[in-house]
């Protein structure tokens, strides 16, 4: 066999095609090793502190003066314009749009005031104004509502310990808690590594055995959103937030938990039922879908990454994926913006039609029963139907209650609706049973609750006085506790 030399002496021309090879490979090589070392300058650089955070610094606006374009993006979160199909970021009342809602959270504070969640920017602003958290004279929550609300949180947390957080009135800490959901949420100050700052996620982890630094990256991209989105309860006594997860993540697990604790959120003011309150379970419904078991992370779709100046970082804009199709769909699905909403909201309409069957029949199963209890049925013969009710209405709010409606899991929030609604089915025959045993006309001619403010009046909510005593305290409490925060912390940035 001849040797190369011998071959370029024979044909010079193989000798030039060699060294062009040779000539290309070695820039290849290069624009590689040029590509990997300005992603690690592009790091470095993105990292550098202009000024080192202190521990426990809260205010978001400190953070953005090392990392604007995070902070610019995260700024976009008070935005309101987007509307999807089903939700966006524009203001939707809720109890307006489906009035039945009031009924079936007689007796509990959604049926005050319920609407479209708005942008972190808005948390701090928006726990204050709803009607649910009261005012002056009536402010019936604990402090542990304000745990997903602020960074806050956690330097309180560290102050008075966690358990003492839990303890006394949300009216209470209002002045310790005023900067909304932001960096220190899911970030280390020195590192800006993901963290997590709330004790419940952990505990609940904990409890199956698994450590938070078990974790991935693209995990945690997940589970510091984890943190608030999904069902949580307030433990009976102590108000002590805490996951339903030790027998699982899903809504049969959660019922069967809480049915064991023997838990209810409130009792139904009109049925009596032992109710349960879903609160956002997104995170249980997504690792059900298709996408949490591919890998993807919450990150991936709401908080995109993108580029600006050649800098590549991830966008604080936590949105709707709706809203930036390009970024985040496209990114792995090669179809048009257009196919791919409507592929969207053909799962999303599905789903809202089970779920306005379910909610159609469960705001009937509380006037029923409370017609029932008027008309002296006992308790004994109540109980299998207010069972119904709970499981029913629980296993409706797992869905409902979940951002996307649906859409993080679509098969799986239509299995779930299905069967709430065979239990609200069987709840209102059971009801029928002893209305006729009572001597009842049936089927009943049930009250008008068209609009929210029928449906409010039905259950008997006095709405002026909610609405003046939340002024008063706007205009009084809420001031005061501004004035507060800023002496103690030197400024205070109203989003």
């Amino acid at each position: 066999m001849k040797s190369i030399k011998q071959k370029v002496q024979e044909k010079p021309l193989y000798g030039w095609m060699l060294f062009l090879i040779t000539v290309i490979v070695v820039f290849l090589i290069g624009l590689f090793a040029s590509s990997i070392l300005e992603r690690k300058n592009e790091a470095y650089y993105t990292l550098q502190m202009v000024k080192p955070i202190p521990d426990g610094e809260t205010r978001n606006e400190v953070w953005g003066e090392n990392f604007p374009r995070e902070y610019e993006s995260y700024r976009k979160t008070l935005e309101t314009g987007f509307a999807s199909k089903h939700g966006g970021s524009v203001k939707r009342d809720y109890l307006q749009q489906y009035p039945e809602l009031v009924v079936m959270w007689a007796g509990y504070g959604f049926a005050k005031d319920y609407n479209q969640g708005r942008g972190h920017a808005y948390a701090i602003t928006d726990i204050r104004n709803t009607l649910r958290t009261g005012g002056n004279f009536d402010s019936p929550m604990p402090a542990t509502c304000w745990t997903c609300k602020s960074p806050d949180v956690p330097r309180v947390m560290e102050k008075v310990g966690v358990a003492e957080f839990y303890k006394g009135t949300w009216k209470e800490k209002g002045d310790e808690i005023v900067n909304p959901i932001g960096c220190m949420d899911c970030h280390d100050n020195k590192t800006m590594a993901l963290t997590i700052s709330r004790p419940a996620l952990v505990e609940a982890f904990e409890r199956q055995g698994k450590k938070m630094e078990d974790f991935s990256r693209q995990e945690m991209r997940s589970l510091v959103c984890a943190q608030c989105h999904v069902e949580y309860y307030f433990q009976k006594e102590t108000n002590y937030l805490t996951f339903p997860w030790d027998k699982g993540f899903s809504v049969d697990d959660m019922e069967k938990y809480y049915d064991e604790y023997e838990f209810s959120d409130w009792t139904h003011k009109l049925s009596k039922a032992p109710m349960l309150k879903a609160q956002h379970p997104d995170y249980e419904l997504f690792m059900t879908g298709v996408h949490g078991k591919r890998g993807v992370a919450c990150a991936d779709c709401h908080m995109p990454y993108k580029s600006e100046g050649g800098v590549k970082f991830t966008d604080h804009h936590a949105q709707s994926p709706l809203a930036n199709v390009a970024n985040s769909c496209q990114v792995c699905h090669r179809e048009e913006t257009e196919t791919l909403l409507r592929d969207v909201y053909e799962r999303q309409d599905k789903i809202e039609e089970l779920r306005r069957i379910a909610e159609k029949n469960l705001a009937a199963v509380h006037l029923e029963a409370k017609v029932a209890w008027d008309k002296g049925a006992k308790e004994e013969d109540m109980k299998p139907a207010l069972q119904l009710i709970r499981h029913a209405q629980w296993r409706w709010d797992w869905v409902a209650a979940a951002n996307g409606l649906g859409f993080h899991s679509p098969v799986e929030a239509m299995r779930v609706l299905g069967t709430s609604i065979e239990k609200a089915k069987d709840a209102r025959k059971e009801i029928a049973l002893i209305l006729v045993k009572l001597g009842v006309k049936y089927p009943l001619e049930l009250p008008d609750i068209s609009t929210k403010e029928k449906a409010q009046a039905v259950i008997g909510l006095d709405m002026d006085v909610l609405r003046r005593d939340k002024d008063d305290f706007l205009k009084t409490t809420a001031v005061e506790w501004d004035k507060k925060a800023k002496e103690r912390q030197g400024t205070l940035l109203k989003y």
